[in-house]
């Protein structure tokens, strides 16, 4: 991550460095220690996403207004 967003990283930041964690721990041999210690920067990372996404989910709830919840419906993929 840019050392100017380090310290609050976006959704976009967090999610290209749990790619780069994902593909270093697939892909390079390193130690126990070295993996555990990426291991728990990957979660870390993950509880902040999940508190971005639940920050944007409350927002959202407010701007649709106490008495119209927005309805949800499955997503279904168009075929490429």
């Amino acid at each position: 991550m840019s050392s100017s967003s380090s310290s609050n990283p976006t959704l976009e930041e967090l999610a290209a460095r749990l790619e780069r964690i994902a593909r270093a721990l697939e892909s390079e041999p390193m130690e126990l220690d070295g993996a555990i210690a990426l291991f728990e920067e990957a979660v870390g990372h993950l509880r902040r996403a999940e508190e971005i996404l639940a920050a944007a989910e409350l927002r959202i709830d407010e701007l649709v207004g106490e008495g119209e919840r927005a309805r949800l419906e499955p997503f279904e993929a168009e075929d490429a």
